[in-house]
């Protein structure tokens, strides 16, 4: 046992061996380092990417996340790596994410993120409807997003331009009752599309209510919106409908009003 220790220290007392011996041991570090960065950079990971294209303001839900093996050399901070952090955001506003492109970071965001998410909030088959309004029309400024309004609707049959009294019938007929109930007010905004309620320093003046209807009664709306010649009107009337635990479902009011509607309209849909 002293004889090897006493050759190990004539060993270490030799500085070529030493020199040589570090050599060595400075080229397997610097190996090793290297093949473990070479392995990093070309060893593929798993990461999510789009199935298909998704269009802006959309909700990404699972079918529209696959996964695909990428080099690590192709991604960037900027990169999503988890599918959990894709599933149920939303595409960003003026964004368009490719079928086949990776997500980022840019593009993907949280709903309350998006410009305009209260009209996401509307059931599936229904259409959006832009209802011109002002101050006067919405009781001073009174009718909120979450609102719930009646629609009434008016009209003036003309029967007889000549005639001076209704008494004998043929003077011009006022119709006019309760149309669509039940509607619920997704947004209010201003002339520039800004919400009304957004800023309260800014006195902004209502311009629009939106909110969304099935598709016949977008369709029987927009009728009795170019209705001219019957000088008609959309008249909006805020309901306590949200006060309910279970707010009634929308529906049509009056079968006259939408008969009579059709009756003096032409069916133009396939």
């Amino acid at each position: 046992m002293g004889n090897l220790t006493i050759s190990l220290k004539k060993f270490l007392q030799n500085k070529n061996t030493v020199t040589v011996v570090g050599a060595i041991l400075a080229i397997i570090v610097l190996y090793v380092a290297y093949t473990i960065r070479v392995r990093s950079s070309i060893n593929p990971v798993s990461v999510p990417y789009a199935t298909e294209k998704i269009y802006s303001g959309t909700q990404i839900t699972n079918d529209q996340v696959g996964t695909v093996q990428v080099p690590p050399s192709m991604l960037n901070d900027n990169v999503i790596r988890n599918a959990s952090d894709i599933i149920d955001k939303y595409a960003a506003a003026d964004t368009v994410i490719p079928e086949g492109s990776l997500f980022y970071k840019s593009a993907v965001v949280e709903k309350e993120q998006l410009p305009d998410n209260i009209i996401l909030e509307y059931p599936k088959g229904y259409v959006l409807y832009n209802l011109s309004t002002d101050t006067n029309s919405t009781y001073g400024n009174s009718v909120y997003p979450g609102n719930y309004i009646d629609i009434y609707f008016k009209a003036v049959n003309k029967i007889d331009e000549n005639a001076t009294s209704q008494l004998d019938g043929k003077a011009d007929q006022i119709i006019y009752g309760k149309f669509i109930s039940n509607i619920k007010v997704l947004a209010v905004r201003d002339s520039s599309g800004k919400p009304v309620f957004q800023n309260l320093d800014e006195n902004r003046t209502p311009s629009m209510i939106i909110f969304a209807v099935p598709e016949e009664y977008y369709i029987l709306l927009k009728k009795a919106e170019y209705m001219r010649s019957f000088d008609t009107s959309l008249v909006l009337v805020p309901t306590n409908n949200s006060l309910k635990d279970e707010p009634s479902d929308i529906e049509m009011s009056s079968d006259e009003l939408k008969n009579w509607i059709n009756d003096n309209t032409v069916y133009t849909g396939n």
